[in-house]
């Protein structure tokens, strides 16, 4: 029996193994037809909206994307990062990616990248570049401290289906949830005492401003809201403040229903009602500053604090790239190679 390969036979890489960060996503510009691309894919997810797909269809084709790419767009382009011509999202998850290959490029097998769920670069696009140079062994590494079926899920529904259009798969890993590790509050507090030491006021309350969704998403099961409050609880434990010091809150709730409660934006205006004067907001479901964080929270419900009496208000900065926020990561990917390096 001949032993010899046919021509044009595949060839066996050196085994490399990839760290693949993922993050929300992004739109390519801020004009109305890339938002009303990015936007489509993002509000045609499953995960995302759970409506009756026939009605949402109409919903969404027939109005929310005739009106929101517009609306969106604008708002995009107050925090637009204009050198680079892209989201400071995509600037600071290149800079995670580009920070963490640094630190792990000690083992010449480990090859780091970085995707969008929603936008470019996309997760089918990277999963294919790590195959190609070798990677028979993927950590896929959602970004979201907190797990939610809207988010974490989602980023792995779309990279197994990536790998279900691949002949020879890789082995894949995807990262759990970190909300509770101890390295992630540690950065947050850290983040916290040194953004309040640098303020020209002292904030009589701190609002942990979490991402919302529906409630009958936390009704159906999902664990966001519970972990949400155990990184809550733990963050007040490590500043030594209590639940009127540091309240939580949830942000960014979209249509008629019930979202998670209580909600920022009600929760700011009623602060400032009842005569609280200084208000600094973090934002600890956020991996790296976007447009809920840059736009939502430090111009729009600063305007809303503002409006109705108060007077100095802070966004604090997610941990972003910067040393806290790297060794957060740094740490996720250690904890779930163990085994393969």
């Amino acid at each position: 029996m001949s032993t010899h390969l046919p021509p044009g036979h595949p060839t066996i890489p050196s085994r490399r193994i990839g760290v693949l960060l993922v993050n929300l996503g992004t739109p390519d510009a801020t004009d109305y037809w890339s938002m009303r691309r990015y936007l489509k894919e993002f509000l045609s997810d499953r995960r995302v909206i759970e409506e009756n797909r026939v009605k949402w269809w109409l919903v969404l084709n027939l109005i929310i994307l005739t009106f929101r790419p517009g609306r969106k767009g604008r708002d995009y382009d107050k925090i637009w990062n204009r050198e680079r011509n892209e989201s400071f999202l995509k600037t600071i998850t290149r800079s995670q990616s580009d920070k963490l290959g640094a630190a792990l490029a000690r083992d010449p097998r480990l090859l780091v990248d970085w995707a969008m769920r929603y936008g470019n670069p996309s997760i089918r696009s990277r999963l294919d570049a790590m195959q190609a140079a070798g990677c028979d062994r993927i950590l896929i590494v959602p970004l979201y401290p907190q797990y939610a079926a809207a988010t974490t899920a989602t980023v792995n529904d779309k990279a197994f289906e990536a790998l279900a259009a691949m002949r020879w798969q890789p082995a894949v890993r995807t990262a759990a949830a970190y909300y509770d590790e101890p390295v992630y509050i540690e950065a947050l507090a850290t983040s916290v005492e040194e953004s309040l030491a640098k303020l020209p006021f002292k904030p009589e309350v701190i609002i942990a401003s979490f991402h919302g969704m529906p409630e009958e998403y936390l009704e159906k099961g999902d664990p966001y809201f519970c972990q949400c409050h155990v990184t809550a609880r733990l963050l007040r434990e490590r500043l030594k403040l209590d639940d009127k010091q540091l309240m939580l809150t949830f942000q960014s709730r979209f249509g008629p229903a019930e979202w998670l409660k209580p909600y920022t934006d009600v929760t700011v205006k009623a602060l400032a009602e009842r005569g609280v004067k200084n208000l600094a907001v973090i934002t600890p479901g956020f991996s790296s500053d976007c447009l809920e964080t840059l736009e939502e929270i430090a111009m729009e419900n600063a305007d809303i604090f503002r409006a109705a009496g108060g007077e100095n208000f802070a966004a604090i900065p997610c941990l972003n790239d910067g040393i806290p926020g790297m060794k957060v990561i740094e740490d996720v990917v250690a904890r779930e190679l163990k085994g393969w390096i």
